[in-house]
């Protein structure tokens, strides 16, 4: 069957793979044939090679309040949703929420977010209503625009995990801690197109409020702490190896000071970056180095991912605060100021990257 009568059909593929993400539903509802030609792993693939691809950063973030008075609304009565940005176009926008059974709307307090090729995998968090932990599993695909529900987190409810994806076919999960508030050192891996969990070994520590990157060929996970220990972050870090389907020798001191490590990051080579306090640091060669100070506007840093040779920022001046979002030239070490919508300044819990 022919996409269009009488074009060659390789014509109106180079038409498709140039359409907006945010046109997908659309050009998926045009007939079955065009449907079938965005389903096919080819059509990714195609508009990545083509470089017509688009990288989002998707975030949890707080819906905002433009009546309310500076710093004067609790976390627990924030109502939060998915926010998109193309840091290419700076455009904003934000996704239908997930259906989550019982929920007043909204997303789960404290989800996890990983991208797939083009499904956004959400998992866990806390019911908005009950403010019990939940294992559910939620997948957006950018396709067709809609929701579906994935199989739920083995092993029980988990709250402060690490998640990390190879943005192709699997999501990797670590740590976090049970309803007990016991420390976890399980970890598992959610292939999103069979909708299946699997068990890998468990790490060599317990890891609570640990960050995970996919880094090549291996999953990272830096940082948190033991039940013992209880928000007293240690500075060791282990890599779980794909290939060899085992985790590495832990790895102790390789965080140069115990902290939270959430805006830990990978960059393109073999650079990793932090914030720390009013700094951004670099890895390079086992040492730590110095690389900027942060803006003067940011003291609270929500979020941090690299993009093309830059470290992107998104935090506030304090608790309560409007969001603001940075981009620091990892050539030059400039700064270069992102504007925000003012109803995207809430605040951001977590977020990912995906390219579609």
């Amino acid at each position: 069957m022919e996409l269009i009568s009488g074009l060659p059909d390789d014509v109106i593929r180079d038409c498709l793979i140039r359409v907006s993400y945010d046109q997908f539903p659309t050009i998926a509802s045009v007939c079955k044939g065009w449907k079938a030609e965005t389903e096919v792993p080819e059509f990714r693939r195609s508009r990545k090679a083509a470089g017509h691809s688009q990288k989002l950063i998707v975030m949890v973030q707080a819906l905002f309040d433009l009546n309310k008075t500076s710093g004067t609304k609790s976390q627990s009565n924030l109502v939060f949703r998915l926010s998109v940005f193309e840091p290419d176009s700076g455009n904003w926008s934000e996704l239908p929420w997930p259906p989550v059974p019982g929920s007043a709307g909204g997303l789960p307090m404290f989800c996890q977010l990983a991208g797939v090729g083009f499904d956004l995998v959400v998992m866990g968090g806390w019911d908005s209503i009950t403010w019990k932990a939940s294992n559910s599993v939620f997948v957006y695909n950018f396709i067709s625009a809609s929701w579906r529900r994935g199989a739920d987190m083995p092993g029980g409810p988990r709250t402060f995990f690490a998640c990390a994806s190879d943005l192709d076919h699997m999501v990797y999960v670590a740590g976090g801690h049970d309803e007990e508030k016991n420390a976890l050192r399980s970890a598992m891996a959610y292939d999103v197109a069979r909708d299946e969990w699997v068990l890998l070994p468990s790490m060599g520590r317990e890891r609570d409020e640990c960050k995970a990157i996919f880094h090549r060929g291996k999953i990272i996970a830096v940082g948190g702490y033991s039940t013992e220990m209880q928000g007293h972050f240690e500075r060791s870090s282990e890599a779980f190896d794909i290939s060899t389907w085992r985790w590495d020798p832990v790895k102790e001191n390789f965080l140069d000071t115990a902290m939270c490590p959430r805006t830990y990051v990978d960059g393109d080579d073999q650079t990793f970056f932090m914030c720390f306090g009013d700094d951004v640091v670099a890895l390079k060669d086992s040492t730590w180095q110095l690389l900027a100070k942060l803006p003067n506007e940011i003291r609270n840093v929500a979020y941090v991912r690299t993009w093309q040779g830059k470290l992107l920022v998104i935090g506030s001046n304090g608790f309560g605060e409007p969001h603001m979002c940075f981009l620091l030239d990892l050539k030059n070490y400039t700064w270069k100021t992102f504007e925000m919508p003012e109803n995207f300044t809430g605040h951001v819990q977590s977020g990912c990257f995906i390219e579609v």
